[in-house]
């Protein structure tokens, strides 16, 4: 199993142990964020870096549309693509993957998101992201990096952060089927999402090429925020999938699919009857969403047949559950009611990114589903399988009120 343990040649830290920090206090963010700064303290004294980058860049949100722009960079040479590939990382515990993610360094130019075609930084980031494969790079910094484990509730979380003075590339080539969308003028931003796509490549490296401005009409590119681009595309591919998807027959019972992953405990039902879907999350209290509360936070979101037209209330996690879902669906050639119940327990401590939803919720479905009749039966596997009871997620969803009204009209009616 290739896994990154940057732990295994560490016995303390000062005077804090590594198995007190990484096991004993795994609970503990606060905690956790100490260990890491400490840990990349060694990387906050260096004026330049050299490593090979897994292709990995970063487009900043803050002061748009003149935002910091960089490449990220580990201090470490050879194939580092897992540090950028959420799609490999679905085995992982939380602390692996911040342990992973946290040696990345980002370095940080600011620019114009209007300049992606113009100027000798902005050139080498897109030249970043159209990489095959590990970049061997170099890094100069204009000060010394800071210490900090960001993290965000779209993006992975990485390290140390430091504008940057220069940047080179080294022995790089370019992914064929990037480029020529690159190339291609005529295409526009969702033709170029769509190819690629279809021809099998990671919705991350897609996100990234969106972010990087590879794609779009002649005039229309710019660099694109990655926490935006992000949802984009997640967006982009599932509202295409759906075209489709709603023109096929509805499932013939009801599938219950069932999955824990990093304390989410998922429960995602495909119901009979034309597309509709809504995805609910329930964050426990201590959780990060959740931690002034002692009362389970309850969020949800809901589109009919005809979609929604504004921005989900739980954010990207939405649209990154409904790419997914598209994708089981597609591959059933069946359209549904889709409903996402998510129980977020004590045990997820940090954010790690809506590659999390994406990917957690592919695998819910690749699980066999368990088939069921009816709608007290839906109640019965919630009330099996989730802690919070039936009553609870009723009151908070759009699509169990509408089934429990049709029920209760169907029995009215067959007196």
């Amino acid at each position: 199993m290739e896994r990154y343990d940057i732990l295994k040649n560490l016995e303390s830290i000062g005077n804090v142990k590594r198995s007190d920090i990484v096991y004993r206090h795994m609970r503990d963010p606060a905690l956790l964020r100490y260990y890491y700064h400490i840990r990349n303290a060694p990387f906050t004294e260096r004026m330049e870096l050299s490593g090979s980058s897994p292709t990995d860049i970063f487009i900043g949100n803050y002061g748009y549309p003149k935002v910091f722009i960089g490449p990220m960079v580990p201090p470490e040479f050879g194939d580092t693509s897992l540090l950028a590939t959420p799609e490999r990382w679905t085995y992982m515990g939380i602390d692996d993957i911040v342990d992973m993610r946290s040696k990345l360094v980002r370095g940080m130019y600011k620019t114009n998101v209007h300049n992606v075609e113009t100027g000798r930084m902005e050139g080498l980031v897109r030249e970043l992201a159209l990489a095959e494969r590990s970049a061997e790079s170099e890094v100069k910094f204009a000060k010394k990096p800071v210490a900090k484990l960001v993290l965000q509730d779209e993006v992975q979380p990485f390290g140390p952060s430091a504008e940057i003075k220069s940047f080179e590339l080294y022995n790089i080539k370019a992914d064929r089927k990037l480029e020529s969308l690159s190339l291609d003028y005529d295409a526009t931003a969702k033709t170029a999402i769509m190819e690629l796509y279809n021809s099998d490549m990671e919705v991350s490296k897609i996100q990234r090429g969106l972010s990087a401005g590879l794609f779009g009409l002649k005039g229309n590119r710019r660099f694109v925020p990655t926490r935006w681009s992000i949802t984009a595309v997640d967006d982009t591919i599932s509202k295409e999938n759906l075209k489709t998807i709603k023109e096929l027959e509805p499932v013939d019972a009801i599938y219950a699919f069932y999955n824990n992953a990093l304390d989410n405990r998922w429960l995602i039902f495909f119901i009979p009857g034309n597309w509709q879907y809504e995805s609910i999350e329930a964050w426990y209290p201590h959780t990060i969403w959740n931690q002034g509360s002692s009362n389970i936070s309850i969020y949800s979101s809901y589109e009919p047949f005809t979609g929604r037209k504004t921005y989900a209330e739980i954010g990207g996690c939405y649209y990154a559950a409904r790419l997914a879902v598209s994708e089981k669906l597609s591959a059933m050639k069946k359209q549904a009611i889709v409903l996402i119940l998510r129980e977020v327990h004590e045990g997820y401590l940090m954010p790690v990114g809506v590659w999390n939803v994406r990917e957690h919720v592919r695998q819910t479905l690749q699980a066999k589903p368990e088939v069921l009749s009816t709608f007290n039966d839906m109640l019965n596997m919630v009330k099996s399988r989730l802690a919070i009871d039936p009553k609870t997620w009723i009151l908070n969803s759009t699509l169990l009120k509408l089934m429990l009204m049709q029920k209760r009209l169907s029995e009215y009616a067959a007196r």
